[in-house]
């Protein structure tokens, strides 16, 4: 049988729209608008799985969505950048940014390095049942279940973007997978 996992991308938060690294902030006045305009849109035919993050779990809800399994992936661990905003970091620490953009390796913040994250995307894929799975993810959870689908090098995590509330769905089975991705969610 097939693997079919529907990625829903969750509605934007502070977080996002100030460029700092994912620190479990909820849902904005704007996000959430979003996401309740979109309720609806999207229907879950297997397992609904979330992702622990406050973000995801508000977007799921505004969406109608209840989990019906274990919580979804957890987002990227950053360590000590968490909560910081991009170009703070990269002005007290040039050197580590550059490191971390350019080493997929690299973990200067003391946390979860990009082939990292993309191995355990990798892995949650591999274990996922056959049939029909909603996940509402983060969107580094999204960039790196795509670079795994693809078998594209890590380096190609930067080239994906992953808009707020779309549907990015992988279907087959590892080592075989197809992409259909950026469809708006309403």
């Amino acid at each position: 049988m097939t693997v079919r996992v529907m990625f829903i991308s969750p509605a934007i938060g502070a977080a996002l729209r100030g460029a700092r690294f994912e620190d479990g902030e909820p849902l904005d006045a704007v996000g959430r608008s979003r996401a309740e305009a979109a309720a609806g849109s999207v229907r879950a035919d297997g397992a609904v799985l979330v992702s622990p993050t406050a973000r995801c779990r508000e977007t799921a809800e505004a969406l109608g969505l209840t989990a019906t399994g274990a919580p979804g992936p957890a987002g990227w661990s950053m360590g000590r950048w968490r909560g910081r905003p991009l170009d703070e970091v990269a002005g007290a620490e040039p050197e580590a940014v550059g490191q971390w953009l350019a080493d997929p390796d690299a973990a200067p913040h003391g946390g979860e390095s990009l082939t990292a994250l993309c191995a355990r995307m990798a892995d949650w894929l591999t274990a996922l049942p056959d049939g029909p799975v909603l996940a509402v993810a983060e969107t580094e959870l999204i960039r790196a279940a795509v670079v795994h689908a693809l078998a594209v090098p890590a380096q190609a995590f930067w080239r994906i973007d992953v808009p707020p509330l779309t549907a990015t769905e992988l279907t087959g089975r590892s080592g075989r997978w197809n992409l259909r991705c950026g469809h708006p969610l309403g």
